[in-house]
């Protein structure tokens, strides 16, 4: 079936945090426009294309592949997260509760994966 991907539940949940982080890095200093945003989005993109991208792969191990590319944009995401907190751009609790939702995330991209071994 072309476009399974869409009926993945990763796929959704991925769409609904990458739609948090394109609405926290609106606040952003715009001298971070073409550095720390721009990092951001991509990586957040990133998560989202690549579950999109191995889903239609000739094998589970080739998913798998684009999978783990989901889970270490998901930590750039992360690691974006805490610059973002470092400079002041977002408050400890905003840190926080995406910090929940990117690990929700990434517990369901193991899993998948996992599922996909």
């Amino acid at each position: 079936m072309l476009f399974r991907f869409r009926e993945f539940r990763i796929y959704q949940d991925s769409l609904a945090f990458r739609k948090l982080i394109y609405k926290i890095s609106q606040n952003f200093p715009k001298d971070e426009l073409y550095c720390l945003v721009s990092q951001i989005k991509r990586a957040v993109n990133s998560i989202v294309l690549n579950i999109a991208e191995g889903s239609n792969r000739s094998s589970d191990l080739d998913f798998r592949r684009f999978l783990y590319h989901s889970l270490t944009s998901l930590e750039e995401v992360v690691a974006c997260l805490d610059i973002a907190l470092d400079e002041e751009y977002i408050s400890k609790e905003k840190h926080t509760e995406l910090l929940v939702k990117a690990e929700e995330l990434g517990k369901q991209l193991i899993a998948f994966i996992n599922k996909l071994t």
